[in-house]
């Protein structure tokens, strides 16, 4: 089994920044994408970001230039800074992870965090 665990949601104000985590831990063998999704209020899940082994990033539009994902191999830990944060972004924020275990393939998420933007 595959445990991701995120950290650092919370409440921040319009142009503000906060910086969330996720750490991955369990049966994993290889990690290709890990990247953190969002969900508001009656909307669809959607990307926000992801972050490949080599390092290559994806951002979604509304979020490039504000937002940073990042990730730390050795510890199978993604960051996402974001910073200049608007209401629009309320959302809560998922983390997810597409690999290899021992045998099979794995596409895990986290619980979520949620992260507030008050105007």
């Amino acid at each position: 089994q595959v445990q991701l665990v995120e950290s650092g949601g919370g409440l921040v104000q319009a142009g503000g920044s906060l910086r969330v985590s996720c750490a991955a831990s369990g049966s994993i063998f290889s990690i290709s994408v890990m990247g953190w999704y969002r969900q508001a209020p009656g909307k669809q899940r959607e990307l926000v970001a992801s972050i490949g082994s080599g390092g290559s990033t994806n951002y979604a539009d509304s979020v490039k230039d504000r937002f940073t994902i990042s990730r730390d191999n050795a510890k199978n830990t993604v960051y996402l800074q974001m910073n200049s944060l608007k209401p629009e972004d309320t959302a809560v924020y998922y983390c997810n992870l597409r690999g290899w275990g021992p045998v099979n393939p794995l596409n895990a998420w986290g619980q979520g965090t949620l992260v507030t933007v008050s105007s």
